[in-house]
């Protein structure tokens, strides 16, 4: 005897809050399932496996992926490379580094007791200002200013 389970079907969607095309029904057990009219009915079968959903079947984004890898490894050689050093990456990007590092080294310095607070404000403003070049030569401020202080 074939029975229509369409609005089985519904009602199983609506239970569980999928779409009809994901619930399946147990061949095995139709009858149980085409007998189950409440919603606590149709949640016994579902703990009971007799009544399934399927799980979401999604683009694959593999593929994208590695293409995506390629074309940012594309044309990044010496010879490759086109713009100025300043398109490639911005000037403020590479300055907002720099003074991020710089800073994050002055601190310690002061934590450590290496440096007074008025020495410490001292180069934190040459930093902000762009006179210090790069860590080594605010290595070599600080310890001509620990010279001075010390002589």
């Amino acid at each position: 005897m074939v029975v229509n389970l369409r609005a089985k079907k519904r009602l199983v969607s609506r239970v569980t809050g999928v779409g009809i095309h994901r619930v399946k029904f147990d061949t095995d057990h139709l009858d149980e399932v085409a007998d189950a009219i409440t919603r606590e009915n149709i949640r016994s079968l579902i703990t009971a496996k007799k009544i399934t959903i399927k799980s979401i079947v999604g683009t694959s984004r593999g593929r994208a992926q590695t293409k995506k890898t390629q074309k940012n490894k594309r044309g990044t050689t010496q010879g490759s490379k086109q713009g100025t050093k300043g398109a490639r990456v911005g000037k403020k990007v590479v300055y907002v580094a720099k003074v991020r590092a710089l800073r994050r080294l002055l601190k310690i310095a002061k934590d450590r007791k290496n440096l007074t607070n008025p020495e410490f404000w001292i180069l934190y403003k040459k930093v902000g200002g762009n006179t210090v070049r790069n860590k080594a030569h605010l290595r070599t401020l600080m310890d001509d200013i620990v010279t001075k202080r010390k002589s």
